[in-house]
């Protein structure tokens, strides 16, 4: 193979084979790759989704959404599969929800959020991938969500892209960074893990902090890192700090909608405070209009027109 040429290994339709993906990924370490990428439907399937999962994130396989796993997270029955997403493991269940999103995919969420959201400020997430693929990817991705609604976006890390970023910025648009649990990254953690524990790895998003604050970032978003690094990187940038899972010290603070709300709990992070119970409000809501149904108890007359 010539000089320069990666060499890369691609799996794709797992649908659950799990024994066969064992195999191939066998046959795949064993070639000397620098990287597996699995370009998804990684469900609905004859065998063992969550083993599926698990062989995966295990190997640090590279993976994005499948038709078939977008299916799944949004509730829609799949073909030949009785299984629900309440019947895979929570942990198949997160995996599935880090699995990045194409930029279509985002631009649609980005215009159904703007719609409502007058004058507020939309940020919106490049998807995995979406910015490696050189400068012209990028920017396209960038106008793509732009043109959505958006007034800037977010891109995790800082290695290996500088040059994007410095380009982005440079366009005009308006980037916000995201380091420490990236969780389009997540495979190659091995799961969801708390970064920057020891201080090798705290000196490294200390450094890459001061990188997309050199590169033009306004604000950098801190996850899953030790409250006392994050205090630290806060206390050393300009620009503002938003912490999930990253203790008081930041500048501002957010959580994900449906952890607010409680109305999934199949995983709750340790950083996560529920406002509410959401599952419950809505199961119960859920149930008793069901049973109104049955009993026809709903419609009313008052709720009927004559």
């Amino acid at each position: 193979m010539a000089d320069g040429v990666r060499r890369v290994g691609v799996i794709g339709d797992v649908h659950a084979c799990d024994e066969r993906l064992e195999g191939v990924l066998e046959l795949l370490q064993g070639e000397g790759l620098e990287r597996i990428v699995c370009v998804g439907d990684v469900v609905s399937g004859p065998g063992d989704p969550d083993r599926c999962a698990e062989l995966l994130t295990s190997a640090g396989v590279v993976t994005v959404r499948g038709n078939h796993d977008r299916w799944l997270l949004e509730g829609t029955r799949l073909p030949g599969d009785p299984r629900t997403l309440a019947d895979h493991h929570p942990e198949t269940v997160a995996f599935l929800r880090s699995l990045p999103a194409t930029v279509e995919l985002m631009a649609m969420h980005t215009r159904a959020v703007a719609r409502s959201a007058g004058d507020k400020f939309v940020i919106a997430d490049l998807p995995f991938l979406s910015y490696r693929k050189g400068i012209p990817d990028a920017i396209t991705a960038v106008h793509a969500l732009l043109s959505s609604g958006a007034h800037a976006v977010k891109l995790e890390g800082v290695d290996g892209h500088e040059d994007v970023i410095r380009q982005i910025v440079g366009s005009g648009v308006p980037v916000m960074g995201h380091l420490g649990m990236t969780p389009q990254s997540v495979n190659q953690f091995g799961g969801f893990r708390v970064q920057g524990k020891n201080s090798d790895d705290a000196a490294k998003v200390l450094r890459q902090a001061r990188a997309l604050e050199a590169l033009g970032c306004f604000s950098i978003v801190l996850e899953c890192i030790p409250a006392d690094l994050a205090a630290c990187i806060t206390s050393k940038l300009k620009v503002p700090t938003i912490g999930i899972g990253a203790g008081v010290g930041t500048d501002g603070q957010v959580l994900v909608l449906q952890d607010i709300w409680g109305v999934d709990t199949s995983h709750t992070p340790k950083f996560v405070r529920h406002y509410v119970d959401g599952e419950r409000v809505l199961t119960e809501a859920l149930n008793q209009y069901a049973d109104d149904v049955k009993e026809t108890s709903f419609p009313a007359p008052e709720e009927s027109y004559t």
